[in-house]
């Protein structure tokens, strides 16, 4: 059998992990061999959010490398379905697999679909009903082209079966999950964040994450976030994002003295920072997840959330930009929520599953 995996920035890499690790166990123990091809857009190009991700997840190097970098967004996906397209036709898969909800997975969708490709899209049937997000309309046609859905939970099966996709949905659970239980015993051991930014006897430091658009494209947005880190009394750990460094410039943003702004750093790194942080401030989706495995309380810097479980479970606060509402959740959060973590996203073998999906001919 032979899969070509799409994949193109920080998320993807670390979802990719989680299966690649189950295709050489599969490919180790079973009789069959599964060709694992690997194309990489270059959608996330920095080194600091790329190649370090694949040295330290063990993912083998990719088959093909795009190097498309950034762009419009049509641009973007354009230059990746001409691309995409040309890999199709050389290599003939027997499925096209992709994660999530960017460019490099809509490219991928689109490309395969017009060669009658069968399309696995691992993370299908989230929404968050808003249509100015460049995710949200990536992840909805991606949803409508694909032939097989692993859903992350049970309300994302709901929101397909309500766009009336109800063929081939499979709730597995979440990927990240796996990837998290994995890679965060493997933090513990190798990961040196902690002494090499002087946190190591540090324990109530917050963790912040600023880099969606509806954010950084938006000054008085910016501006807010900003002033509301300025006024707590804690450290706040901030990893850079590109985009947000420029936006920062543009605006003629200065964090203040107690956010401690760090490069990218790599996943093995952001499981150490999230494990010892005492609160997330973040407008990732992958974080937030993340924050809920670590049982860290989560104020998450948007106006909608995909995850709705963490904040029905009490683990999370979606606030926006409002220093007022950001100040407020983090009173509110000064205790962790005393709401039992309900395994919302599965018990860590969503790989196993989707492989098992897949290797049974059900794509």
């Amino acid at each position: 059998m032979k899969i070509i995996t799409v994949i193109g920035a920080r998320p993807q890499f670390i979802k990719a992990a989680a299966l690649s690790r189950s295709i050489r166990e599969h490919n180790h123990n079973a009789d069959g061999n599964i060709e694992d091809i690997i194309v990489h857009t270059g959608q996330h190009y920095d080194a600091n959010m790329s190649s370090v991700f694949f040295e330290e997840l063990a993912i083998s190097p990719p088959t093909y490398s795009l190097g498309i970098g950034s762009g419009t967004h049509a641009q973007q996906t354009g230059q990746m379905l001409i691309q995409i397209e040309e890999i199709l036709q050389k290599e003939h898969p027997d499925v096209l697999l992709i994660y999530g909800d960017t460019n490099s997975t809509l490219a991928g969708a689109l490309a395969a679909s017009k060669l009658y490709i069968p399309i696995a899209h691992v993370e299908a049937g989230l929404r968050s009903f808003n249509r100015q997000m460049p995710e949200e309309i990536n992840r909805v046609l991606t949803d409508h082209v694909s032939n097989t859905l692993f859903c992350p939970t049970e309300q994302a099966v709901t929101n397909l079966s309500k766009e009336g996709i109800l063929r081939n949905v499979y709730n597995v659970g979440d990927i990240m999950y796996d990837a998290f239980l994995h890679f965060s015993k493997t933090a513990d051991q190798k990961s040196k964040i902690l002494q090499e930014i002087g946190l190591q006897n540090i324990q109530d430091y917050f963790l912040a994450t600023i880099h969606r658009a509806e954010n950084t494209d938006h000054t008085h947005r910016l501006k807010s976030i900003f002033e509301a880190l300025a006024m707590l009394e804690h450290k706040v750990i901030l990893p850079l994002h590109p985009r947000t460094r420029g936006a920062l410039g543009k605006a003629g943003i200065t964090p203040s003295s107690n956010v401690h702004i760090i490069d990218p750093v790599s996943y093995l790194d952001m499981c150490q920072l999230l494990k010892h942080a005492q609160l997330i401030l973040t407008d990732s989706g992958g974080l937030q997840k993340e924050a809920y495995f670590s049982g860290k309380p989560c104020i998450t810097l948007r106006d909608e959330t995909e995850w709705v479980e963490t904040v029905q479970a009490g683990w999370n606060q979606v606030v926006g930009a409002s220093q007022t509402d950001i100040m407020a959740a983090v009173e509110t959060f000064r205790k962790p929520p005393p709401h039992p973590q309900t395994a919302f996203y599965g018990s860590g073998d969503t790989a196993r599953q989707i492989l098992s999906t897949l290797t049974s001919n059900a794509v």
